[in-house]
C-alpha cells in the first residue's frame, strides 16, 4: 500500500533498488541482526506499492567500507541504473550505507534529482529534486562523513596513545619475537642472531648492500626471512632483503610508528605510500627492544645508504665509490650555480656541470679536465693525512680473523640446523602408518632432501676448514711503514697497491665536498671542504687548447721576443721562462716548440742550414705537385695513406718524390676526375 505522497505512478513504473552493505567482513559474520534488518527493507518497498518482481537487491558490497566508491561495484551498478532512468526508489537502512564520502554522495543526489528518483531510509522518503529533500539528504550525508572521521579519530587517538608508550603491538622483523607475556625478546635461535649481526658487521666494512650480498653468495650463506604466516624460513639472500634489515630501526632497539605516509589516490583505487625520512617519523621510542646495534650505528648506516644511492642530480648524493678514473666523482659541486657536477668519460675524464643545461636548456656552466684537479686535491689530502699514525696491519688482520670466525660459526650453525631438520624428518617418517603410502612417500622425500642438504653443507664446511690462511710476516721495515701510514701513503698512492675504489673511499674519509670555480681559462679555484668543516682553497692550473687561452700569454710573448732578440736559443728561453712559472697550454712547463711557435708568429725567423733539400732535379715533391695541380697537399697525403697512390719515400731525402714529367700531371688529373682508381710509382 502506498503511504507516501511523494511516490507516484511514474516511480512505481520503475524498479525499487535496495542497497545493502556492511563495512567489514567481520561485521558480515557477526552483525547478523543488522544484516537481517537491511534485507527486511524489501517488505517496506512492497508496502510503498512496488511489486515483488520490481524490487532488486544489491548486496555485492558486503564487507566493503563506504569511505570511497572506487572499489564498490554494487554502488557503481546502482549509479548506472539511476543514470539511465531505471530506478524510481533507492532504499537503505540509513544513508551511511550508501556513502560516507560527500564526494560520492552529492553526485548521487544530483543524478537522482535529475532523473526523479526517490531516496528512502528508516526515517522517511526524500525527493532529491526538491530543496527540502536535498537539504535533509545533504545534511545526513555530511553527518555520515563526519561520523566516520569521529570514529576514526577516536580509534586513532587510542592507538597513538599506546604507540607513544611503545606498547603498540607491531609486526616484528625476523630476529625479534614476543614471549607469552607480550615482551619483545631476541629470537632464541642463535643462528638467526648471528646471521643478522653478520649483515651489520659486514656492511660496516664494505659500506655497500650489494657487496654484502656478494659476500653472502660467495660464502654460501642463507638469510632468515618470515613467510606470509610469520614463520621463519631460510632463503637465498637478496639486495632488497638486506636493505630492509639495514633500514629497520627495530634492530637498533627503537619502536617506530609512522614510517610511511599514505598519499591521495590521484584518481586510482590504489593509495600510493611514501616512505618518510627518520626525522619525519611520527613516533620514535628508543631502547624499547633488545638491540643488535646501537642507535648511533643505525644512523651512520642510514647515512651510508643515502649516500650510496647515486642520485647526483636530484638528491645530490655522492654514490658508492666505483672504478672510474675520476677520483672526485660524487664530491664535486659547481662554484657558479651550486649544483652537483658529473663526469664525462671520453679519451680523458672531464668534470661537467650540466644541471642548468638539462633543466633550462642553457649552456653548460663548467667543463674542467679532471687530472690536474685530482692531483691537487690528492696532494692536500696526503698532507692532511701525514700526522696520522695507525697500526694498519694489526687492525686489518684482526678484522680479517674476526670475519673468518664469523663465517665459520655461521657454517657450523647452518650444519647444526640441517642436522636437526634431518632428525625431525626421520622422526616424522617413523611415526607415519606404513600403509598410508601417499603420506609415507612425501615424508620419505622430505627426509632425503634434508639428508642431501646436510651432506652439501658438511662438504662446504669441510672444504672451508681445509683452507689455511697464513698471516703475512712483517719485517721491521714493513712494520715501520705500516705504523706511519700517514707518511708512507704518498709513496704507494701512485702504485698498483690501491684500487680506484679504495682511493675514493680514503678521500671520502676526510673530504666532504669540493667546490670548483674556473676563474680563468687556464686556472681553476678549488675549495676543499673537510669533514670537520674546515676549508682549504687551491688555485690549479689546467690544460687549455691554445697559447691565447693562457692568462700569461701576452706577458710570455713579450719575454720570448725579448730573449730571442738577445740571441738565446728556443731551448734556453723555454728553460728560463719555465723557472719563472710560465708553461705551455698542455704542459706543466714551457716547451721549446711553444717558444718557436710564438717567435714565428711574430715574424722572428731564424734560417739554420736545411737538413734536407726541398727541390730535387727531375722530381716533384708533394707541395710542388699540389701547387701545380691547384689542390691542397693533404689530398695527396690522404690518398697515400689510403693506398690509392702507391709510392714509397726516397731513402736519402725521406720525401715522396714524383717524376717531373707531363705524364705525371696527366695521371693525377685523371685520378682527381675519377677516371683512374689507383696510381703506382
Amino acid at each position: 500500500m502506498n503511504t507516501s505522497e511523494l511516490v507516484t505512478t511514474i516511480h512505481l513504473s520503475r524498479k525499487a533498488m535496495i542497497y545493502i552493505r556492511q563495512s567489514t567482513p567481520h561485521q558480515v559474520l557477526t552483525n547478523q541482526e543488522s544484516l537481517s534488518l537491511q534485507y527486511a527493507l524489501k517488505d517496506r518497498a512492497m508496502g510503498l506499492g512496488w511489486r515483488d518482481q520490481d524490487i532488486e537487491i544489491i548486496d555485492s558490497d558486503l564487507g566493503s567500507t563506504g569511505a570511497a566508491a572506487d572499489h564498490r561495484e554494487g554502488f557503481k551498478e546502482l549509479v548506472t541504473k539511476v543514470t539511465v532512468g531505471q530506478v524510481g526508489l533507492i532504499l537503505s537502512s540509513e544513508v551511511t550505507r550508501l556513502s560516507r564520502n560527500c564526494s560520492d554522495w552529492y553526485p548521487l543526489l544530483d543524478i537522482c534529482g535529475f532523473r526523479g528518483c526517490l531516496i528512502a531510509d528508516r526515517d522517511g522518503i526524500y525527493d532529491p529534486g526538491t530543496a527540502n529533500g536535498r537539504l535533509l539528504l545533504g545534511l545526513k550525508g555530511t553527518l555520515s562523513e563526519m561520523e566516520l572521521y569521529t570514529i576514526r579519530a577516536r580509534l586513532q587517538s587510542g592507538l597513538l596513545n599506546k604507540a607513544q608508550r611503545g606498547e603498540l603491538a607491531q609486526n616484528l622483523p625476523v630476529g625479534l619475537q614476543r614471549d607469552e607475556l607480550g615482551r619483545v625478546q631476541k629470537d632464541p635461535d642463535r643462528e638467526i642472531q648471528q646471521r643478522i649481526g653478520l649483515i651489520f658487521q659486514n656492511f660496516s666494512q664494505v659500506r655497500s648492500a650489494t657487496k654484502v650480498l656478494g659476500y653472502f653468495h660467495r660464502e654460501g650463506l642463507l638469510l632468515p626471512r618470515r613467510d606470509r604466516f610469520g614463520d621463519v624460513v631460510w632463503k637465498p639472500p637478496t639486495v632488497n632483503a638486506i636493505v630492509k634489515i639495514l633500514k629497520n630501526p627495530a634492530y637498533a632497539g627503537a619502536f617506530v610508528y609512522g614510517r610511511t605516509k599514505t598519499l591521495p589516490r590521484n584518481g586510482s583505487s590504489h593509495k600510493p605510500i611514501k616512505r618518510l625520512q627518520p626525522a619525519d617519523w611520527r613516533i620514535c621510542v628508543k631502547d624499547k627492544y633488545p638491540a643488535y646495534i646501537s642507535w648511533e650505528t643505525f644512523e651512520k648506516i642510514q647515512a651510508m645508504l643515502r649516500d650510496n644511492h647515486a642520485e647526483y642530480d636530484r638528491a645530490q648524493t655522492r654514490g658508492v665509490p666505483r672504478g672510474g678514473k675520476a677520483l672526485l666523482h660524487g664530491l664535486l659541486y659547481c662554484g657558479e650555480c651550486g649544483h652537483k657536477m658529473s663526469v664525462h668519460y671520453k679519451q680523458n675524464p672531464y668534470y661537467v656541470c650540466e644541471a642548468l643545461h638539462k633543466t633550462l636548456g642553457v649552456g653548460k656552466c663548467q667543463y674542467i679536465p679532471s687530472n690536474k684537479v685530482d692531483q691537487a686535491v690528492v696532494t692536500v689530502f696526503l698532507e692532511a693525512l701525514s700526522p696520522v699514525e695507525l697500526d694498519v696491519y694489526a687492525r686489518a688482520m684482526a678484522v680479517h680473523r674476526n670475519g673468518l670466525q664469523q663465517v665459520n660459526k655461521a657454517r657450523l650453525q647452518q650444519v647444526e640446523r640441517l642436522r636437526y631438520q634431518v632428525t625431525l624428518a626421520h622422526r616424522q617418517f617413523n611415526r607415519v602408518d606404513p600403509d598410508n603410502r601417499l603420506v609415507a612417500a612425501e615424508l620419505e622425500a622430505r627426509w632425503e632432501t634434508a639428508l642431501r642438504d646436510l651432506k652439501q653443507a658438511e662438504t662446504e664446511a669441510a672444504e672451508a676448514n681445509q683452507v689455511v690462511v697464513v698471516p703475512f710476516t712483517l719485517t721491521a721495515q714493513l712494520k715501520s711503514a705500516f705504523t706511519a701510514i700517514g707518511q708512507k701513503l704518498p709513496e704507494i698512492w701512485d702504485k698498483d697497491i690501491l684500487s680506484r675504489e679504495h682511493k675514493k673511499a680514503l678521500l671520502r674519509c676526510l673530504i666532504d665536498k669540493v667546490v670548483l670555480h674556473r676563474v680563468a681559462r687556464d686556472r681553476v679555484q678549488a675549495r676543499v671542504i673537510w669533514v670537520g668543516g674546515d676549508t682549504t682553497t687551491l688555485l690549479i692550473q689546467v690544460q687549455v687548447g691554445s697559447i691565447a687561452d693562457l692568462s700569461s700569454a701576452a706577458e710570455m710573448t713579450t719575454l720570448v721576443l725579448k730573449l730571442a732578440a738577445e740571441g738565446l736559443s728556443d731551448k734556453k728561453i723555454a728553460a728560463q721562462l719555465s723557472a719563472e712559472g710560465y708553461r705551455s697550454p698542455m704542459g706543466e712547463s714551457l716547451l721549446p716548440s711553444t717558444v718557436a711557435k710564438i717567435r714565428l708568429r711574430n715574424g722572428v725567423i731564424r734560417r739554420p742550414k736545411l737538413s734536407r733539400p726541398r727541390q730535387i732535379d727531375g722530381f716533384l715533391t708533394i707541395p710542388q705537385l699540389a701547387k701545380t695541380l691547384g689542390i691542397p697537399t693533404h689530398y695527396i697525403y690522404d690518398r697515400i695513406n689510403k693506398g690509392t697512390i702507391d709510392i714509397t719515400k726516397d731513402s736519402r731525402t725521406r720525401l715522396y718524390l714524383f717524376p717531373n714529367q707531363p705524364a705525371t700531371i696527366e695521371l693525377f688529373r685523371q685520378l682527381i676526375d675519377g677516371r683512374l682508381q689507383k696510381l703506382c710509382f
